[in-house]
């Protein structure tokens, strides 16, 4: 993923993109034009990038893909790599995340006021019915995993604390978007959209009229859209306004019972239930 700025053959890389957007500070009236330090703008690239391959990446695929002079990236790498951020295999060439990154992560949920107020949320749903949960929160165009209790069962639903899916895709995506008006939603959501199985929901017009049912019944359903033979039961959490936050149940189709959808979903406002009752916990609320 990049930062959207302007690359060019500066070796130093130290100068402002020139087409910076405008950041909106204060009221209406007031803006300041924001220029972005391209240094550090390639630096968290190239983090970025590293954290979205499954594997690690070479000098020339970092260079191509980024479009940094490799003899900047060079640079920047060797920086990250003396100070953790990044690792290099034994062969001096490929590059992959460092355990400084990691430390940060975990330092992140650590910190946050809602994965420790959820936390006993989470583990009840767990418990209850065995299956994969879930806590969500809504990133831009996507949806990134802060905590999860895995399922009891050998057939379960693949994921990882921190994974980034396109919001459209689950049912912790949409539960999030349809607290926004429609035209919100099309701001925020990269167009024309992926599709991450044959499920998947694409077009404008049936996304907007499954969010506005999301909006009536008050939970969102992914039926495989994000992974084939998974469903997927999510409803915001009521800590901010919009909710950034939701919680999710993912079941595989093959034990969903005619009566699973009623007991998952009475669960779920149960234990939103739960969290309307302690949200005075959480600091600035």
């Amino acid at each position: 993923m990049t930062t959207g700025t302007t690359r060019d053959a500066d070796p130093a890389g130290t100068t402002a993109d020139p087409a910076a957007p405008v950041a909106v500070a204060g009221g209406d009236d007031t803006r300041l034009t924001f220029q972005p330090v391209k240094s550090a703008g390639r630096t968290l690239d190239v983090l970025e990038a590293l954290a979205g391959s499954p594997q690690r990446r070479s000098l020339v695929e970092l260079a191509r893909a980024l479009e940094i002079p490799k003899s900047s990236l060079h640079g920047i790498l060797r920086t990250m790599i003396q100070r953790g951020w990044v690792e290099v295999d034994a062969t001096g060439t490929r590059f992959g995340l460092g355990v400084r990154a990691l430390q940060v992560g975990a330092a992140y949920l650590e910190a946050d006021d809602a994965t420790g107020l959820l936390a006993g949320v989470l583990d009840g749903l767990a418990s209850q019915f065995g299956e994969t949960v879930h806590l969500g929160r809504l990133d831009g165009p996507h949806v990134v995993y802060l905590a999860k209790r895995e399922s009891t069962h050998p057939l379960r639903l693949y994921s990882a604390i921190g994974r980034q899916l396109p919001a459209h895709a689950t049912a912790l995506g949409k539960v999030l978007l349809a607290e926004r008006p429609d035209e919100a939603v099309d701001r925020l959501l990269s167009w024309p959209l992926p599709a991450l199985t044959r499920h998947t929901v694409t077009d404008p017009d049936q996304l907007h009229a499954e969010l506005a049912t999301v909006r009536d019944r008050g939970y969102a359903v992914d039926r495989e859209e994000n992974t084939e033979g998974i469903v997927c039961f999510a409803m915001a959490v009521p800590l901010h306004t919009p909710a950034v936050d939701a919680i999710s149940l993912s079941v595989p189709t093959s034990r969903l019972g005619p009566e699973s959808e009623q007991r998952i979903v009475t669960a779920l406002r149960a234990a939103v239930g739960q969290v309307r009752a302690a949200r005075t916990l959480l600091a600035g609320n």
